[in-house]
């Protein structure tokens, strides 16, 4: 069983903001029916472009439901700005922790919360144009660098974790410790 904090719980048995809200500013569909995990999510402004409201619909694990609820608390009141600078670890810490085998849930919130500003903006998400590196669990190279540099990850097992990627017939490891040996070296440079 896995262990759960309190907050995991709690928005898993009583999530908030479920549903779809009509003529949203932003809309998400992310995650995919076939792997496990699905993700709607939408979000309102109001007058003064600050987030108002925010739905989700999920299909998923009790980690998926609570990643999803917190994330539309964490969006009300933050402007579009603002909300693109949530992470995944953000959603994750706001939980009060997610077991590292459950790491990809607050991972498909923030990829459903930055398709949906792209969206709001009128541009492709950048998930729509990279190619993909896992085929089983519809995972871009992007998705992949972005869990890699945000969450420090060293192994292919920490990105199935975060992404699901490489979790299914396995042919895309060696890509992924590529893009895992591409981007740590990357952020050696950089600091």
């Amino acid at each position: 069983m896995w262990d759960y904090t309190d907050k995991v719980r709690d928005h898993f048995l009583h999530p908030r903001n479920v549903g779809d809200l009509e003529n949203p500013d932003g809309m998400a569909e992310v995650g995919s029916m076939a792997c496990g995990d699905a993700l709607r999510f939408t979000f309102k402004l109001d007058e003064t472009g600050r987030i108002r409201d925010a739905r989700f619909k999920t299909f998923g694990c009790a980690s998926a439901i609570a990643s999803a609820s917190a994330l539309t608390e964490m969006v009300k009141g933050l402007t579009v700005e603002e909300a693109e600078k949530i992470t995944n670890r953000d959603i994750a810490a706001y939980l009060g922790g997610l077991p590292d085998a459950k790491m990809h849930c607050s991972v498909m919130g923030r990829q459903a919360l930055e398709t949906a500003i792209a969206n709001y903006r009128g541009v492709p998400s950048p998930a729509e144009t990279d190619a993909l590196v896992c085929e089983c669990f519809n995972v871009t190279g992007r998705e992949i660098e972005q869990a890699v540099s945000e969450n420090n990850l060293t192994t292919v097992e920490e990105v199935t974790n975060f992404t699901k990627s490489g979790g299914g017939c396995g042919t895309c490891h060696e890509i992924i410790q590529g893009i895992i040996d591409r981007v740590r070296s990357e952020n050696e440079v950089t600091e």
